[in-house]
């Protein structure tokens, strides 16, 4: 007990002390001082021991010494739950109320003011007012208990706590079926359905329950989950409860209350905000909480990550000076528990992503926006001085490669901590590259990448590289436009979605047969290209020596063969001669041997 509240028990000693005197037998002397934390009473022993158990006793056990000084140690509710018992003694009427029956039921309890001494003793009349109007109303029932937080445990082990906890979780059950029906509503073709529209009347007890100390409260909370009390309606309240207690406590209680919130959440996604999520995970470091309740809080935000926002993520870091100004490690907790979370769906529903090349499943599109949400992340963390390369590294590798359709970026960020960390080795440079898949680029990126003098000689050939392959392969598709084959090709090569979008397992293979035709593609397209310039020359010639019917003879022919890759039309079209088809083969492997 601390001094406020030694002062504040003196207080009320006095102040019953001086009413004492009010109401006692003033012609009758007193031959009885009774000692109660601190104040004194001047009483008779009758009317005590004619209602008071415990009273007797005491007088009993000293008849021989004739006592007239009795000390009540420990009387639950101090000076002030005894002088209404002394008053029920005396036959003095009082009120009782939902302030004072949690004092009186204990202070019976302690007196043994029960039947068995007195018939309709003070503690069946407590009893009696707790049964009939404090657990029919729920606000009544939560008074009760915040007057119990001080007389724990023996308001426990009298079953009053638990009495006012089970009806508060049965009021609120039944006010949420009540509300639930009143939402209900016939539609246009006479079918009854629920108005969500409607406002939910059914959780006005939200307010009520956040002035309730935090173990009371966690066990009313566990009530209501197993009366089956809504998951959303425990959300919303666990919202309003932390709010108002984290802005008024200390460190202490104050890690004691998160930890009992995080222990408290429902199991449904969904159920809260991700945001309240990650303010308490911002809470929970802050006030550096159990181990497990961060890494539960980490679980349940990577279960959701898809749908965070970049300032989620923004997570301060409270250690030495010296380390980054974000809490790395955390975030990148929290998207392991994300991958982790997407192969469990994926080991259980193949068919949905590795089966099912469709870049529009609701994993795949989940791995979509937090593939973006991390490159957002890893650029908003790069001018940080410092971070350290594997820390940036680890973060960027955390996603699979199949979740990054464009690099655009992922790009930026390596750009930006290039910039930030210009003290870096050619090695780390080259890591820092190979991250990129520079096939997946978009025109500007692949512009701005092919003159950053940042990015080591290696990597700005492999960007000048593709973009020559992408500027032939536009222009084979304007040749090709009726032909199925180079499209599809085509299609592929630029966008590079189309292998993106295949399964982690499939996706190595694929990659290395793709590059193998890309390789076999740019060769003939260089050596169609000669053919085309040549024909060009010729055609040119035709044009200044023939006229008419001669030219356009000339002219159809000359098309025939310059199918441009390689394909023959059925009919007036002759096959390549063995000297052509040698020269290709040459040039083929010239061209492999040079890409390689």
């Amino acid at each position: 007990m601390d001094i406020k509240q030694q002062q504040q028990q003196l207080s009320l000693a006095k102040s019953s002390r001086q009413r004492c005197n009010e109401w006692i037998f003033r012609d009758v002397p007193s031959d009885i001082t009774i000692e109660v934390s601190g104040g004194t009473f001047a009483l008779h022993k009758f009317p005590l021991v004619s209602r008071s158990g415990r009273i007797r006793k005491l007088i009993a056990e000293h008849r021989d010494s004739d006592i007239s000084r009795v000390e009540l140690l420990n009387l639950p509710g101090g000076a002030e739950s005894f002088e209404l018992a002394a008053k029920f003694c005396y036959g003095i009427n009082f009120e009782i109320t939902s302030a004072n029956v949690g004092q009186l039921c204990c202070a019976s309890d302690y007196l043994e003011m029960t039947e068995e001494f007195s018939k309709d003793n003070l503690g069946s009349r407590a009893e009696e007012y707790i049964d009939s109007i404090v657990c029919k109303n729920l606000e009544v029932c939560v008074e009760v208990l915040q007057q119990c937080e001080n007389l724990l445990p023996l308001a426990d082990e009298l079953k009053i706590v638990s009495r006012c906890i089970d009806a508060i979780a049965s009021k609120a059950c039944a006010e949420q079926i009540a509300s639930s029906f009143s939402r209900l509503e016939y539609s246009s073709s006479g079918r009854l359905h629920m108005n969500r529209q409607a406002k939910c009347e059914g959780d006005w007890w939200i307010e009520d329950l956040s002035v309730l100390r935090i173990d009371l409260y966690q066990r009313v909370m566990m009530a209501m989950k197993c009366r089956g009390v809504r998951p959303e309606s425990i959300g919303a309240s666990l919202m309003n409860y932390a709010q108002k207690e984290l802005t008024k406590t200390k460190v202490d209680s104050g890690s004691n209350v998160v930890e009992t919130i995080v222990s408290l959440l429902p199991v449904e996604k969904l159920a809260v905000p991700i945001n309240f999520l990650f303010g308490l995970l911002r809470s929970a470091v802050m006030l550096d909480c159990s181990v497990g309740s961060r890494l539960d809080l980490e679980r349940r935000i990577g279960s959701q990550l898809d749908i965070a926002a970049l300032d989620d993520l923004l997570i301060p870091s409270f250690r030495h000076a010296g380390d980054t100004l974000f809490d790395v490690d955390t975030v990148h907790r929290i998207l392991v528990n994300f991958s982790q979370q997407d192969d469990s769906e994926d080991d259980m529903d193949d068919a949905s992503v590795f089966e099912s090349d469709s870049p529009h499943s609701p994993s795949q599109t989940a791995l979509y926006k937090v593939a973006k949400l991390v490159d957002n992340y890893l650029a908003e963390i790069a001018p940080d001085a410092n971070l350290k390369l594997s820390k940036f590294m680890v973060i960027a590798e955390t996603l699979p490669a199949h979740a990054r359709t464009v690099h655009d970026g992922l790009y930026r960020a390596i750009d930006i901590y290039l910039k930030a960390h210009q003290n870096l080795s050619d090695s780390d440079k080259k890591k820092l590259s190979k991250l990129i898949d520079f096939q997946k680029l978009s025109q500007e990126a692949g512009a701005h990448a092919a003159q950053n003098e940042r990015l080591p000689l290696q990597s700005i050939v492999q960007v000048l590289y593709f973009e020559q392959l992408r500027l032939r392969n536009n222009l084979s598709c304007s040749y090709a436009d009726e032909e199925q084959k180079p499209v599809h090709h085509s299609w592929r090569i630029s966008s590079g979605a189309l292998s993106a979008a295949m399964s982690p397992r499939d996706n190595y293979a694929s990659l290395r047969r793709e590059n193998r035709e890309l390789k076999l593609e740019l060769a003939r397209l260089r050596m169609r290209l000669n053919d085309l310039e040549k024909e060009h020359v010729c055609m040119k010639r035709d044009m200044e020596k023939s006229h008419s019917r001669k030219f356009m003879t000339s002219f159809s022919r000359k098309i025939g063969k310059l199918s441009f890759f390689g394909h023959t039309s059925s009919r007036g079209s002759s096959s390549p001669s063995k000297h052509s088809y040698r020269t290709d083969s040459k040039v083929i492997e010239r061209t492999c041997a040079s890409t390689d």
